[in-house]
């Protein structure tokens, strides 16, 4: 079985990538015997980032990010994904494969434009190029959060298309979601997102975990009344760091009352501090020896490239380009 995960290095990474994306990849690649194949998603984080500088420096902080958190390049295929050309020269194959109709149909384009990014064929076309990143090494599953999923089944929809045409060579993907942590809410009680600025920031120093912490919306339930933690985005993070004894407790501290939501608010900062306490010692190491982060990149790039040749040279053969 081969599991295939990209991250956009657009920003600092927050819990809503941890929990959703990275902490399962995490424990399927030390738990089970799935090939996995993990990329820092660059060529996408130019539909919102366009300062040059920031892409180079966040693609190496993010790459720093995964292997603090725990990827271990010699488990898993581990690289940046501009240095697999190969995924542009599909992006425009199976361009000539998709209709119109289905991108606009593409709910995340419709949000993000809503939100305010500019509609530029880069962001409608974001879909195809992820495409691109699953078939191109005939991923099985695709661990993404809900938000995610039309774009798999877009890949699927245009790995039929291509093997209807040409024959079989891509595999047909899967989504891959954990329900429970499906989608991750931000301090606004929204989807935790970095285009919505709502995020608690992985590896922020102590004052910034602690604001944005407290930033968090709450209703205004008095101190000393009993708290309604089924509603509370509060206790809806915190619950991610915890087993479920742990959440019967909250969950007890919250219906008794006489704690205001800034207890609350205290507890998962500590949480949050703690939990990422190693992570973040080894986060600092990679980022004061950037050479490692990018001889482990283009090694995993070159372990990636021998399965993109492979199914490369079945596509350009199967479409006529010399």
């Amino acid at each position: 079985m081969r599991t295939l995960t990209g991250l956009q290095p657009s920003g600092k990474l927050h819990l809503g990538n941890y929990f959703a994306s990275i902490k399962p990849m995490i424990e399927k690649q030390n738990n089970s015997d799935d090939e996995m194949f993990i990329f820092v998603a660059n060529y996408h984080a130019m539909t919102s980032l366009s300062d040059a500088k920031s892409l180079k420096a966040n693609t190496l902080e993010a790459a720093a990010a995964f292997l603090s958190l725990g990827i271990d390049p010699q488990r898993s295929t581990f690289w940046v994904q501009s240095d697999i050309k190969d995924v542009l020269e599909l992006y425009w194959i199976l361009s000539q494969l998709t209709p119109m109709g289905l991108l606009e149909r593409a709910h995340a384009y419709k949000d993000k434009v809503a939100k305010g990014l500019e509609a530029h064929h880069g962001l409608f076309s974001y879909p195809v190029l992820m495409a691109a990143d699953i078939l191109l090494f005939n991923a099985q599953k695709v661990p993404v959060g809900k938000d995610q999923i039309q774009h798999v089944e877009i890949a699927r929809d245009l790995a039929l298309k291509f093997n209807n045409a040409y024959g079989e060579i891509f595999t047909l993907p899967e989504a891959q979601v954990a329900q429970n942590v499906a989608t991750v809410p931000g301090t606004d009680g929204a989807k935790m997102s970095k285009s919505y600025k709502n995020t608690i920031d992985i590896f922020s120093d102590a004052k910034t975990l602690k604001k944005q912490c407290s930033s968090i919306v709450t209703d205004s339930t008095p101190l000393e009344e009993p708290k309604d933690w089924q509603n509370c985005n509060i206790y809806a993070i915190a619950k991610l760091f915890l087993n479920e004894q742990e959440q019967a407790n909250l969950q007890d501290r919250y219906s008794k009352g006489g704690e205001g939501y800034g207890h609350f608010k205290m507890y998962l900062n500590e949480l949050t501090w703690n939990y990422f306490a190693p992570a973040r010692e080894k986060f600092q190491y990679y980022m004061n020896n950037q050479n490692e982060i990018i001889d482990i990149l283009h090694h995993g790039a070159k372990k990636a490239k021998k399965t993109s040749d492979e199914i490369m040279a079945k596509v350009r053969d199967a479409v006529g380009i010399y």
